[in-house]
């Protein structure tokens, strides 16, 4: 059976913690407890993730909380990861879906995402353990999206029983040959990327006029060839670009050929499930005489070589939004947006580094006049953000993530287990509702 792999979007991780110093309340303590507008077995997602956000700022004190405390955390909804999946199966039935890890290897991302039956593109060692030592994902639900691997990588997937591997040049074809002969192997080909924001053509893929000589080389070595793969970049604005992917690998893949169609999403399951709250920690007012204005320097407690570093190379713009001016928490309200050009207050966001470049935000304006102790909040921040966090300035990456999820077939989730516990209780279905939800079948389809 031939396979064409479709990789698609492209690198965050983010910790859960399930603790808080006191006297900050745990958010998880009061979802489980509010009465919510519900419809459908959907709660309204904002108003949830409001509520976590209102009730842990809302419960500090700055006067006397403990060290981290103040600390920039983050809010995830599992519902909204739920209902990408079911947008997914939805429209594109044929594509199975193998989530990038590096984009967010949140343990109850994973989880979720297992228990929907999702495939899994892990790009190390690393990612590949946290996969299977969740005890839920069998080996053939992996593939090893790495063109180019280290010798003992390969020797180790082997003996995990990773079969399915990338390649795109004839040296790495030589490796697999004399170390994983049993590999399944897919041709990673050179796409048109120039609509990307983050190409990736300049580093992997082989031109298209190389492909029949590795593909004779893979013959030669007795090697198992069972498909095609391409990433068309991160960030990719020209559908024709993944037109032309697809053309280069098989113009057309009629529902009868025998061929598995594979995605690798990322972003697209995680972006817009997690939203940041960053703290007011200075302020420093600007005066401009020559406008007749004064304006801000805030600085907050996070930024870009922390969970804001995508600014740099994912090219992205989080824009800030006020979260708590004073004693008002004005979550998604009107006045939590920017203002029109010439209105409000004007602000510069920084982050809290030595480096000059360390800003978030470049200018912006609000109504309210922030201080400190006051917090911003950011949304769609799911994706490549604190995976490649930092530890420059004795930053600290472990910012702590409340899990809610606004619908009752994402929750709950219980912490992933080993595969040691998960063989104690025989493999159970952490996930039971998934059966009838998620597939109307089995939900390993």
């Amino acid at each position: 059976m031939a396979t064409a792999a479709i990789e698609h979007f492209a690198p965050a991780t983010i910790n859960f913690a399930s603790t808080y110093h006191q006297p900050v309340l745990k958010t998880s303590h009061y979802v489980e407890h509010a009465h919510h507008n519900k419809q459908n077995g959907v709660i309204n997602p904002k108003q949830l993730i409001g509520d976590a956000l209102r009730q842990r700022v809302e419960s500090i004190d700055h006067e006397i909380c403990e060290p981290g405390d103040e600390d920039t955390f983050f809010v995830g909804d599992l519902g909204e990861v739920y209902r990408q999946h079911m947008r997914w199966k939805l429209n594109l039935p044929r594509v199975k879906p193998f989530y990038a890890v590096k984009c967010n290897p949140d343990p109850k991302v994973l989880q979720l995402l297992a228990a929907l039956g999702t495939g899994f593109d892990c790009a190390s060692k690393t990612e590949i353990d946290q996969v299977l030592n969740m005890g839920t994902v069998a080996p053939e639900r992996i593939i090893y999206a790495q063109p180019c691997k280290t010798n003992s990588y390969v020797r180790y997937v082997k003996a995990m029983g990773v079969k399915q591997m990338t390649f795109d040049n004839a040296d790495e074809l030589r490796k697999v040959a004399k170390l994983f002969p049993e590999a399944e192997l897919y041709l990673r080909i050179m796409t048109d990327d120039e609509s990307s924001l983050c190409r990736l053509s300049m580093k992997f893929g082989a031109a298209k006029e190389d492909t029949n000589e590795l593909l004779a080389t893979a013959k030669d070595l007795g090697l198992n060839v069972v498909g095609v793969s391409f990433h068309v970049g991160s960030g990719a604005s020209d559908p024709m670009a993944f037109y032309k992917a697809v053309y280069d690998a098989y113009e057309y893949f009629p529902a009868s050929s025998n061929v598995n169609i594979i995605a690798e999403p990322g972003r697209y399951y995680v972006s817009a499930a997690f939203t940041i709250a960053c703290n007011i920690i200075a302020r420093r007012t600007v005066d401009e005489p020559s406008l007749n204005e004064k304006r801000y320097m805030l600085y907050v407690n996070d930024g870009l070589y922390g969970n804001f570093s995508s600014i740099m190379f994912d090219h992205q713009h989080p824009v800030a939004k006020v979260l708590r001016a004073g004693p008002a928490t004005v979550y998604d309200c009107p006045s939590a947006n920017a203002c029109p050009d010439g209105e409000g207050v004007r602000y510069s966001v920084w982050g809290p580094t030595c480096d000059g470049i360390d800003r978030i935000t470049e200018t912006i304006s609000f109504e309210h006049e922030l201080d400190v102790g006051d917090w911003l909040y950011f949304e769609d921040m799911g994706a490549y953000t604190k995976c490649s966090a930092t530890r420059f300035n004795g930053s600290s990456t472990a910012s702590p993530i409340t899990t809610t999820s606004s619908t009752s077939a994402a929750s709950p989730v219980p912490r992933p287990s080993s595969r040691s516990e998960q063989e104690a209780r025989g493999h159970q279905n952490t996930f039971p509702f998934l059966k009838a939800t998620a597939h109307g079948g089995d939900a390993n389809e």
